[in-house]
């Protein structure tokens, strides 16, 4: 990562966390080997679409940028403004699109995006309700091409609450596949990925 855009990262991720403490579920930035085990899924060998979702302040963004294929596209929903703002300051190489993960559909269409190759997720699910978990995985199932992946994020702290234990069972309602990776202990907090394939009501 560009080490210039340590501070400027940090104070953006303090801010966002400070203002919106709803939205933002880590304590920390995301760190290069979280990155690495949610972006396993990036297709390397073709030109792709990936999407992003919930990517603060680019962490793992510059992971998942150097794993992309020359012509690739990397789209990522921010939903918080500020965030939105700094993304596209600082990594003009990704299309950040301000909206809503619930919204994944109709932001993808405005974006000219039909089907994407890989979603990479670090959204707080712990937080959210069940009929917005429902809806966005609904979203990301909608949008994944046939051989696509999603890959999330649950902190171990968070695996006794009541989200991320109806994350677990929502995840196996919509996926054929849903293989656990980790933990993560270099990462604050540490976390588990989830790597998840084959939507089953995907069209075949």
């Amino acid at each position: 990562m560009n080490q210039t855009a340590v501070r400027p990262d940090l104070r953006a991720f303090m801010s966002a966390a400070l203002r919106r403490q709803h939205v933002v579920g880590a304590i920390a930035p995301s760190s290069p080997v979280l990155g690495r085990a949610l972006s396993a899924v990036v297709p390397t060998g073709n030109a792709s679409v990936v999407v992003e979702l919930g990517p603060g302040t680019g962490p793992i963004s510059e992971v998942i940028h150097a794993r992309l294929a020359p012509g690739s596209r990397h789209l990522a929903v921010e939903i918080d403004p500020d965030l939105a703002a700094h993304l596209r300051r600082t990594r003009p190489w990704m299309e950040t699109l301000y909206g809503d993960a619930a919204d994944l559909g109709t932001l993808l269409a405005k974006a000219g995006v039909e089907r994407v190759d890989a979603v990479v997720s670090t959204l707080p699910w712990s937080f959210f309700p069940g009929d917005v978990q429902e809806r966005i995985l609904g979203q990301i199932s909608g949008a994944l091409a046939p051989g696509g992946a999603f890959t999330t994020v649950t902190y171990l702290h968070a695996l006794p609450l009541a989200g991320a234990r109806a994350l677990r069972r929502r995840l196996r309602a919509v996926f054929d596949e849903v293989l656990i990776t980790g933990p993560v202990w270099r990462n604050i907090p540490p976390g588990i990925a989830y790597v998840c394939r084959r939507p089953v009501d995907a069209a075949p």
